[in-house]
């Protein structure tokens, strides 16, 4: 994919930078030719795994699958159309029973519990459309979604239905990003998987790191990664530098259409503020940036 030829030539570059001069006790660090190819094919399959993933988890772009959001639609639509139908049943069974007389104030009462109806399923769509977008960060509170769950209304056979299902509020409330704790678990799988693949290929003895490299990917130097929660000097350096690549294009990619690519200048930010709290190789990063490796995926696509 797009994503992993960049990784690669990512932290190739990295790799290369590293070669003129690292940062810090990376200064006397050297790559030969055999462990920058090793790095290449590593960046290139790191993420093979995701062929044992589901395609609707791995391309989700909100909470709600977009299924879910449209069944949602159409019941506020049919809740619309049913005030809307209610007044006029409302209308005409008034000038029925009490006639022209106090028609006209009538009309004007049962006008305004139709608007106030119609606000309220508006306010109450408008809550769940805001609610079903991904955050980077967790924000915001539920109470509104809580207070729509509670609500209920009668379908076309007469039965009682919530005007928010149990399901569709849990998505809703995903505080960090768009994925509930089962779909991030099988999105975390693909390491495991692309492990398990690389480690059947019969290797030469100069590229038999491939498999141990991108397994550890996703993990974070403090031990807050995954799938081994490994820390520190257990992760290899050509892992880290991998690492530091694969959050740089996930942020900053623009073919995905499940995600909205960020600034380089924002992805670096988040990147050093991950390196700060101890997530990420420091001396890795200064070198990604001062090198300006991070402008070699522009000048490949050019």
């Amino acid at each position: 994919s797009g994503h992993s030829a960049r990784v690669a030539t990512l932290t190739v570059g990295l790799a290369e930078a590293v070669n003129r001069g690292g940062a810090g006790r990376y200064k006397g660090l050297r790559f030969n030719a055999e462990q920058i190819r090793e790095i290449r094919y590593a960046g290139l399959l790191h993420d093979f795994g995701k062929v044992g993933v589901r395609e609707q988890v791995l391309v989700k772009q909100k909470k709600l699958y977009g299924p879910d959001l449209d069944l949602i639609r159409h019941r506020f639509a049919y809740l619309l159309q049913r005030a809307d139908l209610q007044f006029e049943r409302e209308r005409a069974n008034y000038l029925l029973e009490h006639g022209p007389g106090t028609y006209d104030q009538a009309v004007v009462q049962l006008n305004e519990a139709r608007r106030a109806k119609r606000a309220e399923l508006d306010r109450f769509l408008d809550a769940i459309v805001k609610a079903n977008e991904p955050t980077i960060m967790p924000e915001g509170t539920f109470d509104e979604l809580y207070e729509i769950n509670q609500r209920a209304f009668l379908d076309f056979d007469g039965e009682e239905r919530p005007l928010l299902h149990d399901d569709e509020l849990r998505f809703l409330m995903i505080r960090k990003g768009n994925l509930d704790e089962r779909e991030r678990r099988e999105i975390e799988s693909h390491v495991t998987h692309t492990y398990r693949f690389l480690g059947q290929i019969p290797w030469t003895r100069e590229l038999a790191g491939i498999p141990a490299i991108a397994y550890g990917h996703h993990e974070k130097l403090d031990g807050r990664g995954y799938p081994r929660q490994v820390k520190g000097d257990a992760i290899p350096v050509q892992t880290r530098m991998m690492t530091i690549s694969d959050i740089f294009d996930a942020l900053t990619a623009t073919d995905r259409p499940y995600k909205r690519a960020v600034s380089h200048e924002r992805a670096l930010d988040i990147l050093s503020m991950e390196a700060k709290e101890g997530m990420l190789d420091a001396e890795l990063l200064e070198t990604f940036i001062e090198a300006g490796v991070f402008r070699a995926v522009a000048k490949a696509e050019r």
